[in-house]
């Protein structure tokens, strides 16, 4: 089992229990230095002290259960506004909403497309563009994630 299915089979239950929704688990390499990186959500949005709880208390599991046999650093993080979908589940809840879609490739000199989520099938993503639907199949994409525009 992967390192982050892990470590969110059991922090799940302990993010949940303060009240937020643990969205997304990370095991990342940033230069020399590894990054366990929880990212939670929670209606009304994430604040610096639900972080901190969720740090608080997760923390002392991470020690006990030991996951990681190398040095790292641990942090929790709100999933933000532009946060990526990755689930399924996580395209089900924003379909109609405005998604960022990048791709590994350009296509017709673009790699980026701005539209509303439209569908969702096995990692292949629609999204319309005014009354134009954009199919993209899910080798072609690198990333579809919330777009907020400001």
């Amino acid at each position: 089992m992967k390192i982050t299915e892990q470590v969110r089979a059991f922090a799940q239950p302990v993010v949940e229990s303060l009240g937020c929704s643990l969205w997304d688990v990370e095991y990342v390499r940033e230069g020399a230095d590894w990054f366990l990186r929880l990212y939670i959500d929670k209606e009304g949005g994430v604040d610096i002290n639900d972080c901190e709880a969720v740090s608080r208390a997760v923390d002392p599991i991470l020690d006990e259960k030991d996951p990681i046999p190398d040095s790292y650093h641990f942090e929790v993080c709100s999933a933000g506004l532009e946060r990526v979908l990755k689930r399924p589940e996580d395209f089900t809840q924003f379909m109609g909403s405005a998604v960022l879609v990048k791709l590994y490739r350009p296509r017709d000199g673009q790699k980026e497309f701005v539209g509303t989520l439209s569908a969702y099938n096995d990692g292949a993503v629609t999204i319309a563009q005014g009354e134009t639907a954009v199919s993209f199949e899910k080798s072609e994409v690198a990333l579809v994630r919330l777009y907020v525009e400001f």
